[in-house]
């Protein structure tokens, strides 16, 4: 279970400090599909970053299975099953792609199994697996590599950061399918950071940040059909698989 009290994370201005995540607390069940959403500059990614150890956060707590993760780096977070999938992945020159994914399930793979976790995030497999993770790959396909490889890492709580940006519409029905799935087995607990309605209606909870507070948090059923009121409020949209409002 991921518990998160009265987290704050401050940053520093000219004309003093502004709090960019205001005393969150909050709770997320074991094998729960949770999507925050919210207008932009809300501080869902922020969140998402301290919950992994990639930025410190001011004070507040994040406990993961009853440990405290505050004082934890990412690698001992990552040690404790918490992964994460940036929005703009590193490259990385000389590695190939079924490489990369064998480091993250932690052994060797097949070829087969390979395909197929990038089959899941809409690569076609065999023109992939022995490609290097450098700059001729676009950042779309670069996106669809890194989820590949949190798939391949199976962490028992998985955080994607707005995995639908730069993807096309038929890879992302196969990203949407593959979430679908990943909530349907109930085996990892899932944050997915997206304006996307198709992954908005996948959720069992939404939680919707605002200003770095929690405008609302609920099941799916209670939250999602407020969510045009609440986001012309906040001058912002959901979007559809066209990326339109």
């Amino acid at each position: 279970m991921l518990e998160v009290k009265n987290l704050t994370f401050e940053v520093a201005q000219n004309d003093g400090k502004t709090e960019i995540i205001r005393d969150l607390s909050f709770t997320v069940p074991d094998g729960r599909l949770i999507v925050i959403t919210g207008p932009n500059g809300g501080g869902k990614s922020t969140l998402a970053k301290l919950i992994m150890g990639l930025e410190k956060s001011t004070s507040g707590n994040i406990l993961w299975n009853g440990e405290d993760m505050t004082p934890y780096s990412v690698t001992e977070r990552a040690r404790k099953g918490i992964g994460y999938a940036f929005q703009q992945p590193p490259r990385f020159k000389g590695m190939k792609i079924s490489r990369i994914l064998e480091l993250a399930h932690g052994s060797s793979l097949s070829e087969d199994v390979c395909c197929e976790y990038l089959s899941k995030v809409g690569l076609c497999a065999r023109e992939y697996i022995d490609r290097e993770i450098d700059s001729t790959l676009s950042g779309g396909e670069l996106k669809r590599i890194e989820i590949a490889t949190l798939l391949a890492r199976k962490p028992a709580l998985a955080i994607f950061d707005e995995p639908e940006a730069g993807i096309d519409l038929w890879s992302f029905a196969m990203l949407v399918d593959t979430f679908d799935k990943l909530r349907k087995t109930g085996e990892q607990t899932v944050l997915i950071i997206s304006h996307q309605e198709r992954i908005l209606q996948l959720a069992d909870d939404i939680m919707v940040l605002q200003d770095g507070g929690i405008l609302a948090y609920g099941p799916r059923e209670e939250v999602f059909p407020k969510l045009g009121s609440i986001h012309m409020s906040s001058h912002s949209c959901m979007t559809n698989e066209r990326g339109n409002c």
